[in-house]
């Protein structure tokens, strides 16, 4: 399945959020630094694809389709991260340029990642 970039850093966001409590577009909003009306235009887009869900009381959840994405970008920015913390880049500057490869890397790359850091441990 084929998603684009901006959707990915919303479902990654709505993931960690969610993992502190109800999750609403205010809350997406302040942790990525957009627009309220922006982000609520993009919910809406994203509720339409099926990736999540808006209750009644404007909660979001994540769909399964939403999850998986989520779950695998944000294991792919922990991943990440952590290689180049490793490797000896400052951890603000590993997290940003984690950010950047997430929604590119080709999954045997990031394989071999993970593989790498197993054995480093």
């Amino acid at each position: 399945m084929q998603i684009r970039e901006s959707a990915e850093m919303y479902l990654e966001t709505i993931l960690v959020l969610s993992k502190k409590g109800q999750v609403r577009a205010i809350d997406i909003a302040r942790a990525m630094n957009f627009s309220r009306p922006s982000v609520s235009v993009t919910i809406h887009n994203l509720e339409k694809e099926k990736y999540l869900t808006i209750a009644e009381d404007q909660t979001i959840t994540l769909n399964k389709t939403g999850l998986e994405i989520a779950e695998r970008i944000y294991e792919r920015h922990t991943v990440l991260s952590e290689l180049l913390e490793k490797i000896g880049v400052p951890q603000d500057i590993a997290t940003e340029d984690a950010c950047k490869i997430e929604h590119d890397i080709n999954p045997v790359t990031f394989d071999c990642i993970k593989k790498l850091l197993n054995k480093l441990d």
